[in-house]
C-alpha cells in the first residue's frame, strides 16, 4: 500500500495550493483587521486627542499669563514669538523658551495629566 498522493494531485501539492478545507484569505485577515481596530482605538485616537489638546492650550497663550514649563521653571508670559515664548521669571531676568516647553498654567492642573490619560 502507497502512501502517495494520486498521480492528478501531485502537480498541485507540489505547487503548494492551499487543501480544500482552509479558510479564504478574507477570513484569515479579519483577526488581523481586528488587532488595527483596537490598536487605533485605545493608542492612535487618544495621542491624536492629546495633541490637539496641547496645541490648542500654546496657540491660546498669551502676554501675561502665569505659567509653568514642563521642566519645572516658573514665570510669567513677557513676549511671545512664533516658535518661542519669553518669560520674565524674576525682577529684570527673563529667559526664552520653547513654546513647545510651556506645560500649564501656574496653581491650575496640567494641560495633559502626569499619565498621559485625557
Amino acid at each position: 500500500m502507497s502512501l502517495s498522493p494520486p498521480d492528478s494531485l501531485a502537480p498541485l501539492l507540489a505547487m503548494g495550493a492551499p487543501p480544500e478545507g482552509s479558510p479564504s484569505l478574507l477570513v484569515q485577515l479579519i483577526p488581523f483587521a481586528f488587532i488595527l481596530g483596537i490598536f487605533y482605538f485605545i493608542i492612535l485616537l487618544p495621542m491624536k486627542r492629546r495633541q490637539k489638546k496641547i496645541a490648542d492650550f500654546q496657540a491660546a497663550l498669551k502676554v501675561g499669563d502665569s505659567v509653568v514649563t514642563t521642566s519645572g521653571i516658573y514665570g510669567q508670559v513677557a513676549k511671545i514669538d512664533d516658535e518661542t515664548v519669553h518669560l520674565q521669571i524674576a525682577d529684570k531676568v527673563r529667559i526664552r523658551v520653547s513654546r513647545a516647553a510651556v506645560g500649564g498654567y501656574q496653581g491650575k492642573e496640567p494641560v495633559v495629566p502626569e499619565g498621559g490619560q485625557l
